[in-house]
């Protein structure tokens, strides 16, 4: 009996963590939450990916991504030049992420930017990613493929490594 309850305790005690557990242990490294792109027309050569990057250990730079969707994979961000017009530019030497901070990729600000696509992104399809770190390993990441017009992702989906 004393076993038994043993071992429901335990049970009850990891299962919160399996899931962590699975996405490569521990509760350090970077999570990716809510990752979604949007839909492209048929003809596109570019599209983007969008995302919420969580570090729950020391500081750590994305340094690149690829997909093979596409030709090339860049982490841009929008800028506005001296004549006031907004540009979208390749982040030159990866992008930042604090220690235990989080950065959100998202439309009109810093995102993954797919040049060169193979094909369309079409709504409810998924988009394989690979984000590439300065510290630790590369990270797979299913991401969602959701309306043009979406801006933002409410599946909770999380991958770590």
């Amino acid at each position: 009996m004393l076993t038994r309850i043993l071992a429901a305790s335990l049970a009850l005690a990891i299962l919160p963590t399996l899931p962590a557990l699975a996405m490569g242990g521990g509760h350090e490294g970077v999570m990716v939450v809510d990752p979604f792109a949007r839909e492209t027309p048929p003809s596109a050569q570019v599209g983007g990916a969008y995302m919420t990057l969580m570090n729950h250990g020391k500081a750590n730079r994305l340094t690149g991504a690829s997909s093979d969707a596409a030709n090339r994979v860049e982490i841009h961000n929008h800028d506005i030049d001296a004549n006031g017009v907004m540009r979208m530019r390749e982040v030159e030497g990866g992008l930042p992420i604090g220690e235990n901070d989080s950065v959100t990729l998202q439309p009109g600000g810093l995102h993954i930017m797919l040049m060169g696509l193979k094909g369309p992104l079409k709504k409810g399809e998924m988009l394989d990613l690979t984000l590439e770190f300065e510290d630790g390993p590369a990270i797979d990441v299913s991401v969602p493929i959701k309306a043009i017009s979406a801006s933002g992702s409410s599946t909770g989906a999380a991958h770590k490594h």
